[in-house]
């Protein structure tokens, strides 16, 4: 089906609903599988309703579709089970055992038989497991938390959970259109058009040639509905304050405070640098309602009546009734118009403005890395992919969590007071604090193991004249920590359930912390110790955040029910009493509404795919905006400090910058400010006078600061698929003339050839095993360790130590690393079983996310390894065919795909031992294969040189195309063909011995290099830099190119002299066969080589970066963190 078919259904869904055609709608929902109603769902399963409930599951999936499916179908069937024995029906309970519970068996025999033996029970509640079963209610509301947790993760329900955003009515809307349309083309068009049908095109009859006034607005249709977004609002009254003032009062603790007094930026906003404009202000633009009388037709000249609808004055006829008048206010003060648009890559989970540079924002995203960008360029000034600095000072549960599951989200990430410190939280155990100075560069700080589970927030106080960081967790405790030595000061105990937010702040000389649990317990505590001096309940009971205006004398605070009743409300601090409710939001609002303060003048909330703004002082919502659309249901948002910019989240995994008058003036003038390669316009015009770090001078802060800078190069705006329609269209005009010039600049060597050992650092990691040539080659994704395979089938992996010349342990060029073996020295060796010669076999690798395990295969059969003791823990897929490629599911640990030596892709299930699927479309062996999870896509490719995209939800084959041979060079190509997406996951680096090229997802070619015109040898590996600025490339004799990955223009050369012996280098036999990208240092690779040996390279100590700085084009990709290498796979340990 279409696009525009599918957007059809979407308007027919949303019509039926307006018109209560509510069985017809989840029938609809139902057999398109378009759209997934949880909340329908939700009703059913609570209802009881198992067979509907099934009935409607089954038009999105099916039992056997995968884990998440039968696990779903599992728990709905065995609650229904449950219920029956409940109720003392032995015979239904049979039934649905037999019919229903039955099919699980063989997945696991075990979990039948127990489920058998219930019946043979009095009360299966005398089952252990079983024993805590409440009544049928609260078993359905816990099973929902669970199926809930199931779809969402269920790759077959992406995005299907969401309705798109579109305006209310919008069927009716394009039937006016439509209608306006066939009235301008009537000869005779009359004032009042009596619309009585819509099967056939509208005409006016004639009446005696002359042209009539224009219509009125009569309604033809009825009334429009009121503006609103599918599913429906519902008929719930507005909110009622829910609040239970505790006995002791804030006032008891806070009586003398002076709430006049403004108070520093650390425990709420500084004040703006703007007045708040007057009431008067919005009263500037009143505007006249559309639907006015309009002019009256005075010829029948048809060229006028064109001219007269160009200029947007035709004759209204309406399906649906007459328009509503436009909001009569224009808040000009408010940021509303979208100015820029960043494409981050991942999920944004957090994003904070810094305190005194307007355009330099901080993001958080949910697969744990942290970006700061420059708004007004577009720049990304920095970025961190998530690691674990000292997992040896973590504690054991935490160690624990991440063996079992290694993906982690960013929970919050907030400056400091000054802009000089920021800390991030994480959703297990740890908060990472970094020190920041202007020119961009981040430095390790601390690593907090904090809280037992997932940190929830985190935010900086100044409690006793001391920088503190405060957080919170699931353990359902708030901790006080010293931002200096990191050395715990304060626990906070008395929540009853997980802390969600704190909000520090002060009055006059009292110092307190305002917490916030998921059971909508609202505490407050000062700094003494003794116990929570404020008990009362947070509206909707669940997640609520609170923060202070900006001169910290009027205290709000946001939630949102578990029913989705969202409430954003003013308290009185002294009685703890809400004083003021906003009104305003849809009934259920899908997911947590998020809210921010800015001015001491207005309040805004992402809500129904909108931010929506108040007035401080006014209950009713002052106006709303969509950002040109693209929101998602509960966009996340985040206002500048002055109120001038306002960051908003985007569905697709981007970041929109709305801006008001104020704000487009400031970004104008950066656009036309020219500012060297460290210092942005934020730093010149718009930064508040400097004030010295928080922490002191920012080298001695503490001896575990990391002494490598680890910044990355500035971009400019990341061009891709997902956001070229929406760059300026001045922009979009340069990008394709730019790409064809800059690669006819590129034909020969014209950068740095360093051919001096002098001029680079180099490390040939110490062997004493036997030599044999390197086939894969990894970082481990700490970047601790290099991990490399030979022919022959032995792992080696190499340690750094800590030692005074590298006390972070990390690998260098500067430390000779250690050989490492577990103590009883046993090599860690690939299946080598029925595999005739070693050079012929293929070799393969892959290395879980928390680098505990590798699989890996030569030849014979895959091996899943345990990094610490070098023991086989499983081994499976025995050849033939034999396994020469592993890429694991970027969503489910326990798939993988398996690139064969037959050509075919086999999709295998670990945990049940199982080929799924097998995809075939290659006529040679597969030696590339490269997941997009943001596409949906997987990408193969093989030695016959050709590209593969298949589905991840069908594992359909959506396109398939030759690369593209170099001119002059025969053509098809054949040879091994690599491919590894860029971290924007829409661009795609294709390595061939003949060239490097960039292709897009539709396997369009947009750049390419070609050595074959200025160098005899081919290329031999390449791999996009950590923070995809660079493409590192191998040749064949010995050669290392390093190119810039936007426009493929060389940063430098580096020749085999450079790194390779003399003795070596003459003899002109040694290249390297693969390369590895360090994970977090872009500019340090490490080569394989085929004689055997390891290089580890990096610029030298006169040099930050190779090759100096390359003039930048539109069209750069974005730097977002990527895996660390050509073959490392973001994964997990699959279980079995």
């Amino acid at each position: 089906m279409s696009s525009l078919s599918r957007e059809l259904v979407f308007l027919i869904l949303q019509f039926l609903d307006e018109e209560k055609f509510k069985e017809t709608v989840h029938r609809l929902e139902q057999e398109s599988g378009f759209y997934f109603n949880m909340k329908y769902f939700e009703d059913q399963v609570q209802a009881g309703e198992w067979e509907e409930v099934e009935r409607y599951l089954s038009g999105f999936t099916k039992v056997e579709d995968n884990r998440y499916s039968m696990k779903i179908f599992f728990e709905i069937r065995k609650q229904k089970y449950l219920e029956a024995l409940d109720r003392q029906d032995r015979a239904k309970a049979v039934e649905i055992l037999v019919r229903d519970l039955k099919v699980f068996a063989s997945f696991n025999e075990d979990l039948f038989k127990e489920i058998t033996q219930l019946l043979t029970l009095d009360n299966f509640r005398q089952n252990e497991q079983l024993s805590k079963y409440g009544d049928t209610k609260s078993a359905r509301n816990i099973m929902l938390i669970e199926l809930k947790k199931l779809i969402e993760a269920n790759p077959l329900f992406r995005d299907k959970l969401a309705f798109p955003a579109f305006k209310a009515s919008r069927l009716r809307t394009l039937i006016n259109q439509s209608l306006n349309w066939q009235h301008q083309l009537c000869k005779n068009p009359r004032p009042n058009p009596d619309i009585k049908t819509l099967f056939t095109d509208h005409t006016c009859a004639s009446s005696n040639g002359t042209r009539a006034p224009p219509p009125s607005n009569n309604p033809l249709a009825g009334p429009v509905p009121k503006p609103g977004v599918f599913p429906p609002l519902g008929g719930h009254g507005p909110f009622q304050p829910v609040v239970s003032p505790s006995p002791s009062a804030i006032a008891g603790w806070m009586s003398s405070a002076n709430l006049s007094i403004p108070h520093a930026a650390v425990a709420a906003a500084p004040p703006g640098l703007v007045q708040a404009p007057s009431s008067a202000a919005f009263l500037k633009h009143p505007r006249a309602p559309p639907g006015g009388p309009g002019m009256d037709y005075q010829t029948a000249d048809s060229e006028h009546l064109m001219k007269r609808f160009r200029s947007g004055q035709p004759d209204e006829v309406s399906f649906s009734g007459s328009s509503h008048a436009s909001n009569m206010y224009s808040p000009d003060d408010l940021p509303k118009t979208v100015v820029r648009n960043l494409n981050q890559g991942s999920n944004v989970m957090s994003m904070d403005f810094h305190p005194q540079q307007q355009t330099v924002l901080l993001v958080g995203t949910n697969v744990g890395d942290i970006s700061i960008w420059e708004v007004g360029s577009r720049e990304r000034l920095a970025l961190k992919t998530f690691k674990v600095w000292d997992i040896s000072a973590c504690s054991m549960p935490f160690q624990t969590t991440l063996v079992k599951d290694a993906t982690i989200s960013v929970n919050r990430c907030v400056w400091g007071p000054d802009g000089s410190i920021l800390g991030v939280a994480f959703s297990k155990h740890i908060v990472q604090i970094y020190t920041y100075n202007p020119a961009g560069e981040l430095r390790q700080h601390l690593e907090i193991d904090a809280h037992v589970g997932g940190v929830n927030d985190i935010a900086f106080a100044h409690p006793n004249k001391q920088l503190c960081i405060v957080t919170c967790g699931d353990d359902k405790t708030i901790k006080v920590w010293d931002a200096v030595a990191g050395r715990r000061l304060y626990t906070f105990e008395g929540h009853e359930a997980p802390v969600y937010s704190v909000c520090p702040h002060y009055k006059e000389n009292i110092q307190f912390i305002f917490s916030t649990a998921i059971d909508g317990k609202i505490k407050a505590w000062l700094y003494d110790s003794l116990g929570s001096r404020v008990d009362y309940d947070a509206p909707g009971l669940w997640c609520t955040t609170m923060a202070y205006s900006a001169d910290g004398t009027r205290l709000f605070s946001c939630g949102t029910s578990k029913d989705g009743e969202s409430h954003l409300v003013e308290w009185n601090e002294s009685e703890g009493a809400i004083k003021r409710t906003y009104s305003g939001f849809r009934k259920r609002s899908l997911g947590v509404v998020q809210f921010d303060t800015t001015r001491n003048r207005f309040l805004a909330a992402g809500d129904e795919f909108q931010i929506k703004f108040w007035d401080m002082d006014n209950t009713n919502t002052l106006t709303c905006t969509d950002g040109d659309g693209g929101l998602p249901a509960s966009p996340r948002l985040r206002f500048n400090k002055e109120g001038s910019l306002l960051a908003v989240t985007t569905s697709d995994n981007g970041i929109k910058i709305l801006a008001n008058g104020d704000g487009q003036r400031m970004l104008r003038m950066l656009e036309t400010r020219v500012f060297d390669g460290a210092r942005g316009f934020s730093e010149v015009v718009n930064v508040k006078p400097a004030i010295a770090g928080s922490l002191g001078p920012i080298p001695n802060v503490s001896a575990s600061v990391s002494p490598i800078l680890e910044r990355t190069d500035r971009t400019p705006q990341p061009m891709s698929l997902g956001n070229m329609a929406t760059v300026e269209s001045s922009r979009v005009a340069d990008i394709k003339p730019r790409i064809l010039d800059t690669s006819d600049k590129v034909k020969s060597w014209k950068f740095p050839d360093i051919a001096d050992s002098s001029l680079v650092k180099t490390l040939k990691l110490p062997d004493p095993l036997t030599a044999s040539k390197v086939v894969r080659l990894l970082y481990t994704n700490s970047g601790l360790a290099v991990l490399a395979l030979a022919t022959n089938a032995v792992h080696k992996l190499w340690k750094w130590p800590r030692n005074e010349r590298n006390p972070s342990g990390k690998t260098s060029a500067s430390s000779v690393p250690q050989l490492w073996q577990p103590t009883n020295g046993a090599l860690m060796s690939n299946d080598m079983c029925d595999v005739k010669t070693t050079e012929d076999s293929v070799s393969c690798i892959a290395l879980s996310k928390n680098d505990s395990y590798v699989m890996s295969a030569s030849g014979g059969k895959v091996s899943l390894f345990n990094m610490m003791t070098f023991k086989v823990m499983t081994t499976f897929m025995p050849p033939p065919p034999a396994a020469t490629y592993l890429a694991f599911h970027p969503q489910d640990n326990n798939i993988i795909a398996i690139g064969m030596e037959d050509s075919t892709i086999q999709i295998y299930n670990v945990r049940v031992d199982e080929v799924k699927t097998k995809l075939k479309g290659h006529h040679k062996r597969i030696s590339g294969l490269a997941f997009s999870q943001s596409l949906n896509i997987l990408v193969s490719s093989g030695a016959d040189a050709q590209l593969c995209v298949w589905s991840m939800d069908g594992w359909e084959k959506k396109k398939s195309r030759p690369i593209q041979a170099p001119p002059g060079h025969p053509s098809p190509l054949v040879g091994e063909t690599r491919v590894q997406f860029h971290n924007n996951q829409s661009h795609l680096l294709v390595v061939h011995e003949s060239q490097i090229a960039i292709y897009d997802a539709q396997l369009e070619c947009s750049r390419s290099w070609y050595p074959r015109d200025t160098l005899s040898a081919g290329i031999s590996s390449a791999i996009y830099s950590c923070d995809g600025m660079m493409i590192i490339t191998g040749f064949c004799d010995g050669a290392v190119g390093l190119f810039d990955a936007d426009s493929l223009s060389l940063r430098c050369r580096i020749a085999p002299t450079a790194y390779l012996s003399s003795s070596v280098s003459s003899n002109n036999i040694a290249f390297p066969v693969v390369i590895a990208a360090h994970p977090s240092d872009p500019n340090q690779f490490a080569l394989g080589m085929s004689d055997g040996a390891v290089h580890v390279i990096e610029p030298s100590d006169a040099e930050t970066k190779w090759g100096g700085s390359i003039p930048q084009d539109n069209g750069a990709l974005p730097s977002i963190p990527s895996s660390s290498a050509l073959n490392s796979q973001p994964s997990e340990t699959p279980s079995r």
